[in-house]
């Protein structure tokens, strides 16, 4: 059979896609799907990406530089609520997930990906190994009881050593090794970063001076002349290394792969040991295609959704489900944010806008694991935080504060206007923990096209004590600095690195995976976004979730 073009088109038939005999069908182009994608179609096998958003490769429409909340309006306006087209043409979640963790459920789109490269054509290019320590969850945390906790990972860091240097080594890394790494991974060598900005230096010699041990955060950008970092908001000038760029691009011009963007999944075709193909649905059609191999990596919130959507009479609970493990153990870490005064007021405008430095002296601190101090990056514009502060009053508890804050507007557009332009950001991204009853919910009206994310999640005692640790250990960090905490660790919005609801294990009662991420139940499906973390670490997940499908991609070759 001649081959389907590279990417296909509107004006690519139901029946072309249909008649094709795929080897392997990857759901979701994000940093799992498009790696894994890209290493199997380079072995010359026939795939697919289903890609539920719109893809933004060579496409004039796409929103690129700008958030979509900026776009089109004059100076000073922000919109609040940016419509679903939008959304999409700037590569963004559309779809509003209800929270119904408290008595009045609350509604709100979360800030992820939804396009060609998914959440990584958005991130802030930060791409940072695990530490040795998450791969044993158990030993690290002791005081928790709960079963949800497993005593190691399936695979161990050693394991995945080769392939987090085979990812660094594609997403063409640039910074500095971690001194706190092991001593055999001092000796890695990432591409040279761009000399340090004058802010982030004096920042940096701070933080050293206090007994700390910063380094260059390894950074997944070309850095070209006026790059812009471009985190939230699609990359314009072919800078950020996200796995639209490295991997999926390439796949479709180089190696034969196919596209379909702008095609939902919305179930897996399966009996009760192998999965026969997808049934979708793309531009007012519902079609079902078939393939050897099924590989989800729509994200931790979708993954788990299609299984849900999947029932049949082989699976009442959902494919892949026989453990009732889909779509729990839900974790996301927790992050605050630090504005630390520059003492480089006139140049923190222009510089902060890269993640440059980062340290791990707190990721375990007095026998208590935390988690990773980075630079956040450039803060959105003083309009966009404005809208979210009204936002947030709006969906909390007193919701007459939001009718209040339009009163006060000149007022904290000053202040927040000072908190971009005045102060260098760091964010604390702290390890957050599995429980059963943290989960996405299935819906009761399963298999019925558009119905939304529902998840159920509170942080646990423990996670609020350890919170509360590492603001401590930040305070004195910082001493004598000025600067001013942002909280948004307990804020169950914030959910970028969402993760853990198809965890992989060597339990079939307690996992959804084995440990080559392959259904425990089901031949050929497979799962590779970050829904297969059995705990979440303390870091940035995106490179363990690509050294992951490159290993997965090698174990499918085979």
């Amino acid at each position: 059979m001649a081959p389907i073009g590279r990417m296909a088109s509107r004006s690519a038939t139901a029946d072309e896609i249909c008649r094709h005999s795929w080897d392997v069908i990857v759901v979701g182009t994000g940093i799992g799907g498009a790696t894994l994608g890209h290493a199997l179609a380079k072995t010359g096998l026939r795939i697919l990406f289903c890609e539920r958003g719109r893809s933004s490769i060579a496409s004039a429409n796409a929103l690129t530089g700008e958030y979509p909340e900026q776009h089109g309006q004059h100076p000073g306006a922000i919109l609040d609520r940016p419509e679903f087209e939008l959304l999409r043409s700037a590569g963004r979640y559309a779809e509003e997930v209800i929270d119904q963790s408290s008595k009045r459920p609350r509604h709100f789109i979360p800030f992820l990906g939804s396009g060609t490269g998914g959440s990584s054509a958005l991130y802030g290019m930060a791409l940072e190994r695990f530490f040795p320590a998450d791969f044993t969850p158990r030993l690290n945390h002791p005081m928790v009881t709960d079963t949800s906790l497993e005593e190691r990972w399936p695979i161990s860091y050693e394991e995945l050593l080769p392939y987090y240097s085979a990812a660094e080594h594609l997403y063409r890394i640039r910074g500095t090794v971690d001194p706190l790494r092991p001593a055999a991974e001092q000796l890695r060598q990432f591409l040279v970063p761009p000399p340090i900005t004058a802010g982030a230096d004096e920042l940096f010699r701070f933080f050293t001076e206090k007994g700390l041990h910063p380094y260059r955060l390894p950074m997944a950008c070309e850095f070209v002349s006026g790059c812009r970092g471009c985190q939230g908001f699609l990359c314009a000038k072919e800078c950020k290394n996200d796995s639209a760029r490295i991997c999926l691009a390439p796949a479709l011009r180089d190696f034969g792969a196919t596209l379909l963007d702008e095609c939902e999944v919305l179930t897996v075709d399966a009996d009760r040991s192998h999965v026969t193909g997808v049934i979708c649905h793309r531009h007012g059609e519902t079609i079902k295609i078939r393939a050897a191999v099924v590989v989800l990596a729509a994200g931790a919130l979708q993954t788990p959704k299609i299984l849900f959507r999947s029932r049949s009479s082989d699976w009442p609970d959902g494919l892949a489900n026989g453990s009732g493990m889909v779509g729990r153990n839900l974790m996301r870490h927790f992050v605050d944010l630090y504005l630390i005064e520059s003492k480089r007021v006139g140049d923190a405008a222009f510089e902060n806008r890269f993640k440059e430095l980062a340290f791990n002296d707190y990721y375990r601190l007095n026998g208590v694991k935390l988690g990773s101090v980075q630079s956040f990056g450039r803060l959105p514009p003083a309009p966009m935080l404005f809208a979210s502060m009204v936002k947030d009053a709006r969906d909390g508890s007193f919701p007459w504060i939001a009718s209040a804050l339009p009163l006060a507007r000149p007022l904290l557009m000053a202040i927040l206007d000072r908190m971009v332009n005045g102060t260098m950001a760091l964010a604390t991204t702290m390890e957050d923990l599995p429980y059963l009853d943290n989960r996405i919910v299935p819906e009761a009206s399963a298999g019925v096209d558009g119905a939304r994310v529902r998840i159920s999640y509170r942080i646990k005692p423990e996670g609020h004590a350890r919170i509360s640790q590492f603001r401590r250990a930040m305070q004195e960090a910082l001493r004598p600095r000025r600067w001013r905490l942002v909280k948004q660790a307990a804020n169950n919005q914030r959910i970028a690195h969402v993760c853990g609801t198809c965890r992989f294990g060597l339990n079939p009662k307690t996992s959804v995976l084995d440990a080559n991420n392959r259904a425990h139940e089901l031949g050929n499906l497979y799962v590779v976004d970050s829904s297969f973390f059995p705990s979440s670490g303390g870091t940035n997940p995106s490179l363990t979730i690509a050294a992951n499908a490159l290993r997965v991609a090698e174990h499918l070759a085979r």
